[in-house]
């Protein structure tokens, strides 16, 4: 069995949900580890980020998003509103804030040094209802999904831009 593993690298915007589309470069992976059965795992190592599979949407909102994608935010903030209170959600504690001023990080996490900084509890629980990872199937070396099948990578930390990363792990029998 073989087993390759890559770290792909994307950027969120921070205004609202990020999606990324990363189906190409998970294919690439794919293409690239030399498996022809097998399955791949994409896996988002952020707590405000989710992978998910979903049907490409030609339709986009005048913000770029995809349909889907803004029926899906619609649908989220039903459930869980953004975070934009202090009183909304119990994250982030006091406890908490006090320990990510001592991050070696603070200041990118804490650009004004007060707790608003951080509300982006909705992002957490949105990320942890949608998940971190989705195992896709390889077979005859190429990902197994319909041609409207795409995968993306979503941050929903609103909080501002970052860069993130996405491991995509191949596993499975070379011919």
């Amino acid at each position: 069995m073989k087993i390759y593993k890559e770290t792909i690298g994307v950027r969120s915007h921070g205004k609202t949900p990020s999606y990324i589309d990363i189906t190409k470069e998970v294919k690439e992976a794919i293409a690239k580890s030399g498996v022809q059965d097998g399955i791949c795992v994409v896996i988002s190592p952020h707590t405000t980020c989710s992978v998910f599979f979903e049907e490409y949407c030609h339709d986009r909102t005048e913000d770029g998003d995809e349909f889907l994608q803004a029926d899906l935010n619609d649908a989220l903030n039903k459930i869980i509103p953004e975070h934009v209170s202090g009183d909304q959600y119990r994250y982030p504690g006091k406890e908490h804030f006090e320990d990510v001023r001592t991050w070696a990080s603070a200041a990118s996490y804490l650009p004004n040094d007060d707790i608003s900084d951080l509300y982006n509890g909705d992002a957490h629980m949105r990320a942890t209802l949608l998940g971190s990872s989705q195992t896709f199937d390889v077979s005859d070396g190429k990902l197994g999904v319909g041609e409207t099948g795409y995968i993306y990578f979503t941050d929903f930390d609103r909080t501002r831009a970052r860069d993130r990363k996405c491991k995509i792990v191949v596993l499975g029998e070379e011919n």
